[in-house]
């Protein structure tokens, strides 16, 4: 079994070293439910834990040939037998199966069962879809920047030597500071040209949550119209009624019809039974579905509500200084904070959150504190960008975002820094 699943493997695994670019409800559409839909797929498709997908009962066809026709033709159920009455009476033995005049009673044809792998393989890219593209979108900016940085508040124990353990390297202070600069250095180089990075994460989160309205549409079409209750509905009526919703969706037994020619040259009706043991799979599947889907749009909702308050709250101070808790913000000067943020639009606020995300509070406080500094308390200027870049022709382009960061020596990214005296003028 676990042999089985080991395709799937790779995506659950813990990964300290991932940098992250989103937050746990972006996980939970990318990860858990790409994963769940994809073991899904495993599982439908596999004879080991169910057997045949459908064995029916014929006197006078061979059996292959009728299961393979039944499986790849349509079963159908008798509406008028789908009652628990005429089930507690005995007058039937299971629901929709009975006798049934094909010009008068009305039938419900079973063909989804076909189509089910493909349908829940096609819906895990879609979950995945809207990551990728947020991961295109962003660039690998924020990795640019806490490139070798994970492990950098372990320098405050070094004093002028790094270490170097294995593949893993601690930089010393000093070049934890210098690091520290760079950071500033390109921080601020984005800062006026880097307007659409936000806005970008937030369509993707968007994307998120019209993908699953449309996942959950196409599920509720795909199995008749009878998806969007089924959850309810499995609630109220399993271990009450003996005949239940699973049973009307995913009958475990259906009614197949096969015509051949006799002997003689005459037209023959088969009127056989068919076991659905694969229903047997797709009913759990799916009611499971049901519920991650209804835990998944409510956690959704709530992280967009969350969006639509940083979006209107990031400049607030207070706000800014709840939200990044995590680095005990009692201990940054709420002067140092308060100029960060006053010249921070909302795709340069995202880019503090993620970087505080990725980043331990020793060294986040010491971005602070070097953002600010670059920030004098004259508010009549503001950052001119291109004139500071027209000072200092040399200085990678801004759509290079692995310079300067991820060069491993400090002097290569001393060598591509500005004069030790120049500064941001504002």
């Amino acid at each position: 079994m676990l042999k089985t699943f080991s395709s799937v493997s790779q995506y659950i695994k813990a990964d300290l070293t991932r940098v992250i670019i989103d937050n746990i409800v972006f996980k939970l559409h990318y990860r858990w439910t790409f994963v769940l839909l994809l073991v899904a797929t495993l599982l439908v498709t596999s004879r080991q834990y169910i057997g045949e997908h459908i064995q029916c009962i014929s006197d006078s066809v061979v059996a292959p040939v009728i299961n393979t026709f039944c499986f790849f033709t349509p079963t159908f159920t008798v509406v008028r037998h789908m009652n628990n009455t005429a089930l507690n009476s005995g007058s039937i033995f299971e629901p929709g199966i009975g006798p049934y005049n094909r010009q008068s009673d009305e039938v419900k044809k079973h063909a989804y069962y076909q189509w089910v792998p493909f349908v829940l393989f096609a819906q895990a890219l879609c979950f995945y879809m809207p990551h990728a593209l947020w991961k295109k979108w962003e660039g690998g900016r924020i990795k640019a920047l806490v490139y070798g940085l994970r492990m950098v508040g372990l320098t405050r124990y070094l004093k002028n030597d790094s270490l170097r353990i294995g593949t893993l390297n601690i930089p010393s202070m000093a070049e934890a500071e210098e690091r520290v600069i760079n950071i500033r250095r390109t921080m601020i180089d984005r800062m006026r040209l880097n307007q659409s990075w936000g806005a970008h994460l937030v369509f993707a989160e968007l994307l998120n949550l019209a993908n699953l309205c449309l996942q959950i549409y196409v599920t509720h079409r795909f199995l008749g119209r009878q998806f969007l209750t089924l959850g309810v509905k499995v609630l109220q009526e399993r271990w009450v009624d003996k005949m239940d919703a699973l049973d009307i969706v995913f009958p475990k037994v259906t009614k197949c019809t096969f015509f051949k020619y006799g002997a003689a040259g005459s037209l023959q009706e088969h009127d056989t039974l068919c076991v659905m043991a694969l229903n047997i799979m797709n009913e759990k599947i799916y009611t499971i579905l049901w519920f991650w889907y209804a835990f998944l749009l409510t956690l959704t909702v709530l992280s967009l509500i969350w969006r639509l308050l940083t979006l209107f709250l990031y400049k607030s101070v207070t706000f800014t200084r709840w939200t990044l808790y995590w680095a005990k913000p009692g201990k940054i000067k709420e002067s140092d904070l308060s100029s960060v943020i006053e010249k921070c639009n909302f795709s340069n606020w995202m880019f503090l959150f993620f970087l505080r995300t990725n980043l331990s509070e020793f060294l986040f406080t010491k971005v602070i504190y070097h953002l600010a500094s670059e920030f004098p308390d004259n508010p009549t200027h503001d950052n001119d960008i291109n004139n500071y870049r027209a000072q200092y022709p040399h200085l990678p382009s801004l759509d290079t975002v692995d310079a300067p960061l991820l060069h491993h020596r400090a002097t290569t990214s001393a060598a591509s820094a500005p004069p030790e005296g120049a500064s941001l003028k504002v």
